[in-house]
């Protein structure tokens, strides 16, 4: 991952087990660069779905792509608090511009009240026979899910509400100094 500066713009690609591909963000701005992780940053960019539907994201999302966990982090800033989506997925790759990781289904919502919840099991099981995950990458999400609680009820990491503040400032200042 070398050619890695902060304030770039890159193009996230979501994929299925099987290869194909589930959704794609337009653009996020590289934030910061740790040797386990990347934060991203984007605001109303431009997301096109499997189906060939777009629609353009609301609020500013500062994302966070691990190198070796099975899961990643977005946090929202929406008008009543900061709200997570975290979604169980492969370790990311960044090839040709683009962040690319295989979604897994499961999600993680913790939202503004601290509160969480897992959505999206029915589609898990129903992708993981479909798709034969295989038993070790389910043994692995299983594991990777736990962490993600316990990392969100801790309020560590990318859960700490102060570092989404502080990335979305650094995004909307890289922001202006990169519009094309």
């Amino acid at each position: 991952m070398d050619d890695l500066k902060i304030g770039n713009k890159y193009a996230i690609h979501s994929y299925k087990h099987d290869g194909t591909l589930y959704r794609a963000w337009e653009e996020a701005i590289l934030l910061d660069i740790y040797d386990d992780y990347l934060v991203f940053g984007n605001d109303k960019t431009n997301v096109t779905e499997v189906d060939g539907r777009t629609w353009q994201t609301k609020e500013i999302a500062t994302m966070y792509f691990f190198k070796n966990r099975w899961f990643n982090i977005i946090g929202k800033d929406k008008h009543s608090g900061i709200f997570y989506k975290c979604n169980l997925a492969s370790p990311f790759i960044i090839e040709d511009g683009t962040i690319k990781y295989i979604d897994y289904d499961l999600d993680l919502k913790v939202f503004v009240d601290d509160t969480y919840k897992v959505v999206d099991r029915g589609e898990y099981n129903c992708n993981r026979k479909r798709m034969k995950y295989p038993a070790e990458i389910d043994t692995i999400l299983k594991r990777e899910l736990k962490d993600l609680i316990e990392l969100a009820k801790k309020k560590e990491g990318a859960f700490d509400r102060e570092n989404i503040k502080m990335y979305y400032n650094k995004y909307n200042a890289l922001k202006e100094s990169v519009k094309n």
